[in-house]
C-alpha cells in the first residue's frame, strides 16, 4: 500500500489568448502561484513533472527545454507525461504515483498549452488513423458528432428533448464560468442563442463546444508527513481509476464505453464510494461538448443510461442541484488542452476545502475530476477528499 498522498498548492493563470505573455512567462504564472499557495519554495521540491498536448501544436518542439527555467526544473528530477486530452490527469496521477511510492516528498506538476502559438486542428487530426480515420472525422467535432447520433438512436431519445438538455448545459455553464476569475469564456448566453448558433457538425452547434485557449496549471503533491509538517489545509487524493478503449473508433462500443465506466469503478472502490449520486459533493468532468457530457453522466453511474437528458432539464446537475457538475464553467468555457483535465483536479482541489470563492458549492467534502483524452478512448478519474 503507498503513502497517503494530498494537494497541497493549487495555481492557474487566466485562461484565454495569452498573446501579451510568452510561454515562458505564461507557464512561470502558475508555478509561482502553486509555491505561494503551498507556502514553500522551489528548494524544498523533490521532483518535478510536465506535459502538455503533442509539443508540435505549439510550434516548438520538445517545449519543456524551452521554459526550464519558468519550470524551476534546473538540478532537479524530471519527467514529462503526455496522453493528448487526458495529459493533465495523467500529470496529476503521475505526481501521486511519485510521492506514494515513497520516491519524493514533494513533487510540482505543471501542465499548460498557448494554442494561440500554433495552429491546434491539423495537430489533432493527426492523432487518428490516417488510412480509415483522418478522412472520415473531420477532427474531433466529427468524432463526437457520430458518437452523439449513436447515442441517440440507441435509446430513442427524442432529438428535441436533447437539443434542450444540450442547451441548458451551455447556459448555465457560462453562467457559471463567469463566477469563475480565471475561465476564458465569461458572458451569459440563452438556450435560443445555443440552439440557433451555427452548426459545426450536426448536431453540435458552436455554443455546444469548448474555446480555443492559452493557459498553465500548476500543483503540489505532498506526502502525509510533509502535510503535517507544513501544516496546510490540503485535498486527500481518495481514489484513482485510468483505463482506456481500442484505437479504432469502429473497434468498440463508444456509448456504452468500458474506458470511462472502469476508470471511475476504480476510483469509486479505492475511494470507498458505493452510491455516487448519494456521496459526492461536486463533479468537475471534462466537457468539451455538450452532448458528450451527458453521456459521461451516464457512464459514471450518475444517472442510468439514457436519462441524462431529463435528468438534466430537471436540474440534477446544475449548480444548486442534486449532483453540481462543472462549477467551474468546465472545459466549455476554459480549453488549454495540455492543462484542461488538470484544471478538473485542481477545481476539485478548491472545492473541498472551501477556497473555489464565488463558484464554491457550499459544504463540499468530496468531489469527482475526470480527463478525457487520447483518440476519445482515455478516460482517468481522481476523486479528492478534504479529510485524510
Amino acid at each position: 500500500m503507498g503513502r497517503q498522498v494530498a494537494i497541497i498548492g493549487v495555481g492557474q493563470t487566466k485562461h484565454g489568448n495569452r498573446s501579451e505573455i510568452t510561454y515562458p512567462d505564461m507557464v512561470r504564472e502558475a508555478v509561482l502561484a502553486a509555491y505561494e499557495d503551498a507556502g514553500i519554495s522551489p528548494d524544498d521540491i523533490g521532483g518535478v513533472v510536465y506535459g502538455s498536448m503533442p509539443s508540435m501544436m505549439e510550434g516548438v518542439g520538445m517545449n519543456h527545454f524551452y521554459f526550464a527555467d519558468a519550470l524551476r526544473t534546473v538540478g532537479k528530477d524530471f519527467m514529462r507525461t503526455e496522453t493528448c486530452g487526458t495529459t493533465g490527469i495523467s500529470l496529476a496521477f503521475t505526481g501521486y504515483y511519485w510521492v506514494a511510492s515513497g520516491c519524493a516528498d514533494l513533487v510540482l506538476v505543471v501542465g499548460s498549452e498557448k494554442q494561440h502559438e500554433g495552429d491546434s486542428q491539423p495537430t489533432i487530426v493527426t492523432v487518428y488513423d490516417p488510412f480509415y480515420q483522418r478522412p472520415f472525422t473531420s477532427g474531433a467535432p466529427g468524432i463526437y458528432s457520430w458518437l452523439c447520433q449513436d447515442w441517440m438512436w440507441r435509446y430513442d431519445l427524442p432529438e428535441d428533448e436533447v437539443r434542450d438538455a444540450a442547451a441548458k448545459l451551455s447556459v448555465d455553464h457560462h453562467r457559471d464560468g463567469i463566477l469563475n476569475p480565471y475561465a476564458h469564456i465569461k458572458r451569459e448566453v440563452t438556450a435560443d442563442e445555443v440552439k440557433n448558433s451555427p452548426i459545426i457538425v450536426s448536431p453540435i452547434r458552436f455554443l455546444d463546444i469548448c474555446p480555443t485557449s492559452d493557459g498553465a496549471c500548476a500543483m503540489i503533491f505532498a506526502s502525509e508527513e510533509m502535510v503535517k509538517k507544513i501544516g496546510k489545509k490540503t485535498a486527500w487524493v481518495k481514489g484513482i481509476g485510468f483505463r482506456g478503449d481500442e484505437y479504432s473508433v469502429g473497434d468498440c462500443d463508444r456509448v456504452q464505453s468500458e474506458s470511462p465506466r472502469q476508470a471511475a469503478e476504480q476510483a469509486y472502490k479505492m475511494a470507498g464510494v458505493t452510491d455516487p449520486v448519494a456521496e459526492l459533493d461536486v463533479a468537475e468532468l471534462y466537457n468539451p461538448f455538450t452532448f458528450m457530457e451527458m453521456i459521461h453522466y451516464e457512464s459514471f453511474g450518475f444517472c442510468e443510461p439514457g436519462r441524462a437528458p431529463e435528468e438534466v432539464l430537471q436540474g440534477k446537475f446544475a449548480r444548486s442541484g442534486e449532483l453540481p457538475c462543472a462549477p467551474s464553467g468546465g472545459v466549455l468555457c476554459t480549453n488549454p488542452i495540455g492543462a484542461c483535465a488538470m484544471l478538473r483536479v485542481a477545481e476539485i482541489a478548491l472545492q473541498v476545502t472551501g477556497q473555489a470563492g464565488e463558484h464554491q458549492i457550499e459544504g463540499a467534502k468530496l468531489g469527482f475530476a475526470h480527463g478525457l483524452g487520447g483518440l476519445n478512448q482515455f478516460n482517468g478519474v481522481m476523486i479528492l477528499g478534504g479529510d485524510i
